[in-house]
Order: structure tokens, then C-alpha cells, then sequence
């Protein structure tokens, strides 16, 4: 059952259920081989009845080796948060096409105001997990805010982020860049055209501001990433000094701005530009009132972005509920991008309800359908947009756990220097990949995704290779943070401290 924060209702009534091996056996599974759609009606078409079906699973989970199978789940009435953004997608797909059920799992998803209070109820209890910044676990682990204990098996997107300027600004930043081709803006867009805006403002007298969504989340690291590769200090975080704005030394000052608020924060005129995930750059292209000028894939190809967390105390007080939500989001993100995002429009429809994103299916389907529209007319193709599952999406990587961490090194949020050993000791604090490798070969052996899905679990070490795709030519490699950390001309390095 799906409600919104503060809402009452019942929960669905449960389906048939028995237990095979010491595993649940769920009838709904049952229409996963052949039959029908779960909650749908629609025959699969795959040659097989529903008795085959069935008898044919039944007979695939008692063939399962020891290794594959998840016992029954320590706790089955489950309840976590999102935030209204369409990279929940994994959580409400999960929901509406029976995942959670197959697993043993009631599920009810609700939608939280903002990214603090999301994590404050995770902490405390009040929420069993909840899609997360990928910074915040990491974070929440060193004492960056909140001190707490919080693991993820599971990431949920990558790329989905993009920048947007109100339309002033915007029209000032164009006179700095090449003639656009028919309109169009041309992509990608550096902050070096912001520059002397931002220069207008400051003999005005007047700050620039901009928002983003929370100090650990990839939308803060993504613009500081951008402005200071344009040759704009987004300023510094000094904790150590009481200092915790974020905004010491700053050209540019960024705040927190809840992501479904940006549009009417930079409408009123609060802030000149912020960085989001969708559906919130398309909605103010949509309302006349900013352009989308970068997406975070311009920034970073293929840069992780959510995941989905929980507390070590709940990870192992529940193992098998754990790695069961991690199976159910499998299913979910495989199926988002499958058939080449043949899904995509069926999910949009879905994120449209308004106790998921709550915006218009449109808007939503813009950039959820492989495409983004940067000026009014002016749509691309960006068929990774946003990326659930392929590129092995869903995997934890420790790199991409120790990219983060760089970036709080880069600004101050930690405000001293880390030997290498260090950013991979939190990163496999946090990050559990042997909990993804048990729902993996789980769902292998149960046939619902195949090996090449997946890493090679034989040989992965949670490195991706060193990586590019940078807007600065940078290359990262997750082996060698300190020496990452050294390419920058903007940014603390080695001993540097915030004065």
C-alpha cells in the first residue's frame, strides 16, 4: 500500500502465500513465469499456462542451490520514504507491479518533505529505509551532521540531475557563448559564461544565489563541480571554525532549497539558478520561468546519484528482509530500462500520481523517456537521462562511494586530510556489496535475470576503472583519491585547511 506522509488507510490484504525450502512461494510469482501480468490482467503470451507456469517455478525453487536461497523475512510489514522526485521510480515500480509481495513484503511508501527529515526518521526509526542521497550514509557515518550507523546494497539511478538559470540570467549567459544554432542552447554549457554575471551582481552589490537540494547530495557537488570548473568558487564548508554555510570564499552562494519548491524559489526571485533532479528543470522550462542550461551528465557521464539506505542496526537485526527489498528493487530497475526504456512512458504515468512525483505526466515523461528539452521546442535525445540498470547502475560500487567523499574532502566538509586508506575504509563501512551479490544470484537462480546482468561476482573488487567523462577532462580513479583531489585548481588538497 502506497500513502502519503500523514495519511491513514489500511493495508492491502495479503495474497495466498506457502512456504517451499524455507523460502516464501508466492502465487503472484506464479504469473511471473506465465499467466498474467501481476495487477494487470494481461495474459504474458509465452506459451506456458498458468499450471506450467507454476509447476515449472515450483520446481526451479526446489532445484535452487543452498547458496541462492533467502530465508523468510524477519519482518514483513516494511515502511520507507522518498522524496517526490522521479528517480523514486525503483520504489514505486517495485510497489505497483507486485515485487515487495513476491518477497514477502508489505510495503508502504511514504513521501517525506524534504532530505533532513527523510533521514532524521530513518535514523530514528520511524521509516525501516528509504531511497537516499548517496552522500548522506556516507556522511551520516563520519559525523558530517547527524552521526549515525547507515549501510546501502542497493543504488537506485545514476545520472537525472540538470542545472537551471532563471530566463535573465540566462539571457545574460547567452551573450557570452557561441551564436546558438536555431535557438538551441549550446550544450555543454560552461560556468565560464556565468562569470560575469556573476560579476554584474557583485558591483550591484547584490549576492548570487543558488540552490540545491542538501550539503551531502550529488546536486551540491554537481554545481560546485561545474561553477568551479567555469572559474567560480562555490565557497567553502568550515566546520572546524563554526562555519557549516557552506559559503566561505564564495562567488556564488548555494543554500538548501527542497527539490519540488526550486521552481517557486527561483520564480519569487530568492535564488537565480539551482540544481535539481526532474521533474523540477523541466517544470520551470514548462512555467516560462528558467532554462535548463546542463544536465549532471554533462558534468559526469554516468555519475551515481541515489540509494537506498537503511541503518546497520535494521541491516542486521533483518538480513533476509534486506537482501529481499534489494531483489525487489532489482526487478524494478531492470524493468525500467527495458526494451530500451520501453517502459518508460508506462512509468512516467505512474510517477504522475500524485501520492509518487505528484507532477504532470508530460513534464515527467521529458526526461524519463529518454529526452530533455533545454529552451521551449529545443527536445534532444538523451537516452541516459536516467539510467536505472544498465552500465551495472544498481551496483555499489566503492568508488563511487569514495567519489563522494573526495568532493566533502574538495569543500571542507571534512576538513582535514585522509590518507588513501582512509576514503576506502568508510566506503566499505557503508556500502554492502556481498548483500547485493545474495540477491543477485538469488534472482538468477530463480530465472527472473540472467548472470550477464550483473558484474562478474567471481572477480568484482568494487572499483570501476579509472573514469572520464568529465567536464574538466579530469580522469577519477577511485584507487587514488588524494592524487584525484590534487588536479584541481579550485579546491582544498593535501594539508590545506579553510582559513
Amino acid at each position: 500500500m502506497v500513502r502519503p506522509q500523514g495519511s491513514t488507510g489500511n493495508r492491502a490484504k495479503k495474497p495466498h502465500r506457502s512456504r517451499i525450502g524455507g523460502a516464501f512461494f508466492w502465487s503472484s510469482s506464479c504469473n511471473e513465469a506465465g499467466g498474467r501480468e501481476p495487477g494487470t490482467g494481461t495474459e504474458r503470451g509465452n506459451g506456458m499456462n498458468r499450471r506450467q507456469g507454476c509447476a515449472g517455478m515450483l520446481l526451479a525453487v526446489l532445484s535452487l542451490p543452498a547458496l541462492a536461497a533467502v530465508g523468510a523475512p524477519e519482518q514483513e510489514e516494511i515502511k520507507l520514504g522518498f522524496i517526490k522526485l522521479t528517480d523514486m521510480a525503483p520504489l514505486a515500480v517495485a510497489y505497483e507491479r507486485g515485487y515487495f509481495e513476491d518477497e514477502g513484503l508489505y510495503v508502504t511508501l511514504e513521501a517525506q518533505a524534504n532530505w533532513k527529515i527523510l533521514l532524521d526518521r530513518v535514523i530514528d526509526g520511524e521509516l525501516d529505509g528509504a531511497q537516499m542521497l548517496a552522500g548522506q550514509p556516507l556522511a551520516a557515518h563520519i559525523g558530517i551532521g547527524t552521526q549515525a550507523e547507515l549501510v546501502t546494497a542497493f543504488a537506485m539511478d545514476l545520472n537525472g540531475n540538470a542545472i537551471t538559470v532563471a530566463k535573465p540570467v540566462w539571457a545574460a549567459m547567452a551573450a557570452q557563448l557561441p551564436k546558438p544554432v536555431a535557438g538551441k542552447v549550446p550544450a555543454p554549457v560552461s560556468a565560464a559564461a556565468l562569470k560575469p554575471v556573476v560579476e554584474q551582481y557583485r558591483q550591484a552589490g547584490k549576492p548570487f544565489n543558488m540552490g540545491m537540494v542538501f550539503p551531502v547530495s550529488p546536486h551540491n557537488y554537481e554545481l560546485r563541480y561545474w561553477l568551479a570548473a567555469g572559474g567560480l568558487n562555490p565557497g567553502f564548508y568550515a566546520p572546524k571554525l563554526g562555519d557549516n554555510s557552506g559559503q566561505r570564499q564564495a562567488d556564488v552562494l548555494l543554500s538548501v532549497t527542497p527539490p519540488p519548491q526550486m521552481p517557486a524559489t527561483l520564480e519569487a526571485g530568492t535564488i537565480a539558478g539551482y540544481s535539481v533532479g526532474e521533474p523540477w528543470n523541466q517544470q520551470a522550462l514548462a512555467k516560462g520561468i528558467g532554462v535548463p542550461v546542463i544536465t549532471d551528465q554533462e558534468i559526469w557521464r554516468n555519475n551515481p546519484e541515489k540509494v537506498f539506505g537503511v541503518t546497520r542496526q535494521w541491516a542486521e537485526r533483518h538480513p533476509n528482509a534486506h537482501v529481499r527489498l534489494v531483489k525487489a528493487l532489482l526487478r524494478a530497475a531492470w524493468w525500467l530500462d527495458a526494451e530500451q526504456n520501453g517502459n518508460r512512458r508506462e512509468a512516467a504515468k505512474l510517477l504522475a500520481k500524485p501520492e509518487y512525483v505528484g507532477a504532470d505526466e508530460a513534464v515527467i515523461a521529458s526526461s524519463m523517456t529518454g529526452t530533455f528539452e533545454y529552451g521551449k521546442g529545443d527536445v534532444r535525445q538523451l537516452p541516459d537521462f536516467n539510467v536505472f540498470f544498465r552500465h551495472h547502475a544498481t551496483y555499489p560500487y566503492y568508488s563511487d562511494a569514495i567519489w563522494y567523499l573526495t568532493q566533502m574532502r574538495r569543500w571542507g566538509q571534512i576538513p582535514e586530510a585522509k590518507p588513501d586508506a582512509w576514503f576506502e575504509q568508510v566506503a566499505k563501512a557503508v556500502y554492502q556489496p556481498e548483500v547485493y551479490r545474495q540477491a543477485a544470484e538469488a534472482l538468477i537462480a530463480e530465472g527472473k535475470l540472467k548472470a550477464q546482468d550483473f558484474p562478474d561476482f567471481a572477480s568484482e573488487q568494487g572499483y570501476r576503472g579509472p573514469q572520464d567523462g568529465f567536464i574538466d577532462g579530469l580522469i577519477y580513479d577511485g584507487r587514488h583519491p588524494n592524487a584525484y583531489l590534487q588536479q584541481f585548481a579550485i579546491g582544498l588538497k593535501g594539508d590545506e585547511r579553510v582559513q
